[in-house]
């Protein structure tokens, strides 16, 4: 059974007032939306009472509606279009019931319309009435359709529209939560749920997104994004209790809505030979403990700065898309490796002639032997931490090998690091 609204108000409020009684919504036209009415009888009894409650919702949502009640889509949808208030179309007796309709409801093309108005036919009975094999062989199978449709046999599925998928929990509080544990223990519940929800339909998700109303009028957030798809709750609950350790709400917490961003599981295979990787929530968790240590700034994978500041990069959180760089040395042929202080040691350089002839810092002493350089570099200037500076390439009389440098803002020589 099926059931069609049609009134003249917004597709929104149609689509609102049918999805109070069943999930299977089509918004058939601008000023009709059509409904799955199975199983309905269970709840409101007969047709008529499925009908009448169908019109009061229309009623409180501010509009009044023509409610049709069919065994089949079209149907209801005629029905509804052509007779004001409530129709209930009996099984079986579809036809006699539209037969005064005007055949203009059907859906007919210009050139369909004028054949039928120079045949003379005006009703929904007049082109059932047609004999059918001289309906296919004149109007084609389009003719054939809109005979069926004009005796009600209609037999198309309801194309009802299906919503975004959208996972997230609310939850209200009895009392304002002032500490982590019970606070905890209520984001447990709501990821176990949203995790299971996740599960039902073979989904995962690499984003987490709380956020908590609070007493004072404040708003707290909270988003994990998650280097791969995961769901287990479990290993959400821990990084949000480290983040709220880490930064906890400024006063007791009156509401909390969590969101996640639904996407496909990761499938990976291992090979035979490789050593097993750990597990991405393990890995997670590890480094979320790591980072409330250190700083979260601290803690991910470098990467160089677009600059030409010596030693500037930056830390970026771990992604499971990053490659393993592989570096082939040549077979012959000696090559330096460069140790680099951080931070840099500062040092005592003589370069009274221009050149650093002497060298003191921590740990290393020795006369300059050789040099090379100098190397002048700046940039930056258009900020305000410019910086400009002199390097040199020094070997002392200890045998070492170093790069030093001359900080032209301020004077001062520093020890970058040494060559092995």
């Amino acid at each position: 059974m099926f059931a069609c609204i049609h009134a003249n108000e917004s597709t929104d409020s149609l689509l609102e007032c049918a999805r109070a009684f069943s999930p299977r919504v089509e918004p058939t036209a601008p000023d009709t939306a059509l409904l799955d009415a199975s199983g309905l009888t269970h709840l409101f009894g007969t047709p008529h009472e499925i009908a009448n409650a169908i019109a009061r919702r229309a009623a409180t949502l501010g509009f009044q509606a023509n409610i049709a009640l069919a065994s089949n889509p079209d149907a209801a949808y005629h029905a509804a279009l052509g007779f004001s208030g409530i129709s209930i179309l009996p099984y079986g007796d579809e036809a006699k019931f539209l037969a005064s309709l005007a055949v203009a409801l059907l859906p007919l093309e210009q050139e369909m319309a004028e054949t039928l108005e120079r045949w003379g036919i005006r009703t929904f009975r007049d082109l059932a009435a047609l004999p059918e094999l001289g309906v296919s062989a004149r109007l084609g199978p389009e003719g054939v359709r809109l005979q069926q449709l004009a005796r009600g046999e209609g037999s198309r599925r309801l194309h009802a529209i299906e919503d975004p998928l959208r996972f997230e929990e609310q939850l209200e509080p009895e009392y304002p939560v002032a500490l982590l544990e019970p606070l905890s223990f209520l984001l447990a519940q709501m990821l176990t749920t949203l995790c299971a929800r996740l599960a039902e339909r073979a989904l995962s998700t690499n984003e987490l997104h709380l956020r908590m109303r609070l007493e004072n009028g404040g708003v707290h957030e909270t988003r994990l994004s998650l280097p791969v798809p995961m769901r287990d709750w479990k290993a959400f609950l821990k990084l949000l209790q480290l983040d709220l350790n880490e930064r906890p709400p400024q006063a007791p917490v009156t509401y909390i809505w969590l969101l996640t961003e639904p996407l496909k599981p990761r499938v990976t295979q291992n090979g035979l030979f490789i050593p097993l990787a750990p597990e991405p929530e393990k890995l997670e968790l590890t480094l979320a403990r790591i980072g409330s240590v250190v700083g979260k700034h601290n803690v991910g994978s470098p990467e160089l700065v677009d600059t030409h500041r010596p030693d500037a990069f930056r830390m970026k959180p771990f992604s499971a898309l990053q490659t393993r760089a592989q570096t082939q040395v040549a077979a012959s042929g000696a090559r330096l490796a460069f140790r680099v202080y951080r931070p840099p040691r500062s040092a005592q350089v003589n370069a009274s002639s221009g050149q650093p002839a002497w060298l003191s810092a921590a740990g290393i002493h020795g006369k300059v032997i050789s040099l090379a350089g100098p190397w002048r570099t700046a940039g930056d200037w258009w900020t305000t931490q410019p910086w400009h500076r002199d390097e040199w390439d020094v070997a002392l009389s200890d045998g070492a090998l170093y790069r030093i440098y001359c900080d032209c803002q301020t004077g001062r020589w520093y020890v970058e690091g040494n060559y092995d």
